[in-house]
């Protein structure tokens, strides 16, 4: 007889495999984890260079993180992400690119302990925006607000962001420049808004960083042309900037003329001649003396026979001027570009006192625009530098100079350097966590914990003991002392402010927001699907 069957209950609980979302997300972590420990070493005043070496062989030698990390080619995914997290700390503040890299760093290796330990992914995730939304109040409180005419409060932020670069010994000569030339383009009407592409840095080697100078006005890296003798000085300049060609037209499509004798062929030459002629005179009887000539793909903008009579005609010409510079150099001189020789009226030209091109003591020559009537907002920064790679780094130095400025004429407040901010970031939050519920609190407490990298990061690139830097650091924000931080030269802690190290809010703010954004993103990642 065979035996009744038992219906057992089956158990609806079954086993999810979560050992590959696991290893993904740790691998993910890891990844970006050692990117920003590649730049960790180049954090603060005394962080070390990095030298890129390019495929094509070119050298690069730079302090800036969003430089280091730009020409790094990072394969894994994750590992992209901080690229462009410090691609996008660059367009929002321009300075703080290696800090806010160190940060998510440090954030994702204390989001690895909470993973381990077992917390949901989800769970760390909320914790870290809320931590970051309750970061930026506290960063926001501990501001301190600034007019654009405190020049010296300007001035010191600047320097602050210099001080940590390749050319950190001329900060004193760049900062002020940074300074003067943000000022100099903040228009009255909009005062929030800065427009950096108002700013043209223009790169000259030779000299040394000392000879960089700020020209109200017009620089041009080319000479004057001199093939037929023409002139190098205008004064009382009217400028036109032309589009045009002034050559021989040649035809709309693809042929050949054939020329069977000489009588033809001087007929060919004096209609060169005559049009050449024709359109010299339209341009001189505008009462033109200096042309601006853009570059031209279609054929040759001048030629041998065009520059000689514009030198019989007394005009001076600068050729090859770049297409996309054709904007700056119209705004600055308020003129209009002509486009075609028809158009070529005097209402269109751009006045200036002087139009010279300077010798520079090592054989290059500039050419210099001074004076100009009804300038724009725009001006110009000329860059020397002793070889291509200081010069290089010159201006990226610069730029983030001129960065910090912006940041302050878009968010107007101070806030101390030198680890201060993170340290009181780190105990403020530390003591908000004992109030949050649950596993928030234990999350927040060890965020709060991580932003200590980066005051134990700038002891360490200073060659102090960063354990007990931070020690002390922390008993002193402990009693109140809310912008003690690490002075670096003098090896000890100090009021930062009064030590003149400060930085915009927006710098800090920016850093800690997208340095959780970006964290939260890699927390999210369960699985990498390939698609071929």
């Amino acid at each position: 007889m065979a035996a009744p069957t038992v219906s057992k209950g089956r158990s609806t609980e079954t086993f999810v495999d979560n050992k590959r979302k696991d290893d993904i997300r740790m691998a993910n972590i890891a990844a970006a984890q050692s990117v920003a420990d590649a730049v960790r070493t180049s954090l603060g005043p005394k962080g070390m260079d990095k030298m890129i070496s390019t495929a094509s062989g070119e050298v690069i030698i730079t302090n800036d993180g969003a430089t280091i990390l730009n020409k790094m080619e990072a394969r894994q995914p994750a590992a992209k992400f901080l690229v462009e997290l410090s691609k996008s700390q660059d367009i929002v503040a321009g300075d703080g690119t290696t800090t806010v890299v160190v940060i998510a760093g440090a954030l994702l290796k204390a989001s690895l302990g909470l993973l381990t330990s077992g917390i949901h992914p989800t769970i760390v995730s909320d914790s870290l925006h809320k931590a970051s939304v309750k970061a930026v109040e506290i960063l926001s409180a501990m501001a301190i607000p600034v007019e654009l005419s405190d020049r010296d409060s300007l001035v010191k932020s600047a320097s602050t962001s210099l001080n940590s670069k390749v050319v950190s010994q001329y900060s004193t000569l760049l900062a002020p420049l940074a300074v003067d030339a943000v000022l100099s383009v903040v228009d009255p009407d909009k005062p929030d808004l800065v427009d950096l592409r108002d700013i043209k840095v223009v790169k000259k080697l030779g000299g040394t960083i000392d000879d960089t100078e700020m020209v109200k006005g017009l620089v041009f890296d080319k000479k004057v042309s001199h093939a037929a003798g023409g002139p190098t000085r205008m004064e009382n300049a009217k400028i036109g900037v032309i589009q045009f060609q002034i050559s021989p037209p040649k035809t709309d499509i693809e042929q050949s003329i054939v020329v069977s004798d000489y009588l033809q062929m001087d007929r060919i030459l004096k209609e060169e001649r005559n049009y050449i002629l024709g359109m010299i005179k339209k341009i001189k009887s505008a009462g033109c003396n200096v042309l601006l000539i853009q570059k031209s793909i279609l054929r040759d903008a001048v030629t041998d026979l065009s520059l000689h009579y514009l030198a019989k005609a007394k005009i001076l010409v600068i050729k090859d001027v770049e297409r996309d510079e054709i904007e700056f150099v119209t705004k600055t001189l308020n003129c209009l570009p002509i486009s075609n020789i028809e158009h070529f009226r005097a209402e269109k030209l751009g006045n200036a006192d002087l139009v010279e091109e300077i010798a520079l003591g090592d054989g290059g020559k500039i050419v210099k625009i001074k004076g100009i009537k009804d300038m724009g907002r725009t001006t110009s920064v000329l860059v020397r530098g002793s070889n291509q790679l200081v010069l290089d780094e010159a201006e990226r130095s610069l730029h983030d100079a001129l960065c910090v400025v912006r940041c302050l004429v878009n968010k107007k407040f101070l806030i101390a350097g030198g680890g201060a901010p993170e340290i009181e970031l780190s105990r403020q939050l530390g003591a908000w966590a004992k109030v949050l519920q649950g596993m928030e609190g234990y999350c927040v407490k060890s965020f709060a914990e991580a932003l200590e990298v980066i005051p134990c990061t700038l002891a360490e690139n200073a060659g102090l003991n960063p354990i007990t830097i931070v020690t002390e650091l922390r008993n002193r924000h402990a009693q109140g002392e809310v912008n003690a931080g690490i002075n670096v030269r003098k090896g000890q802690i100090t009021n930062i402010l009064e030590e003149n190290v400060v930085q915009p809010l927006l710098v800090s703010t920016s850093a800690i927001s997208l340095a959780t954004e970006c964290v939260r993103m890699i927390l999210k990642i369960d699985d990498i699907v390939t698609v071929r």
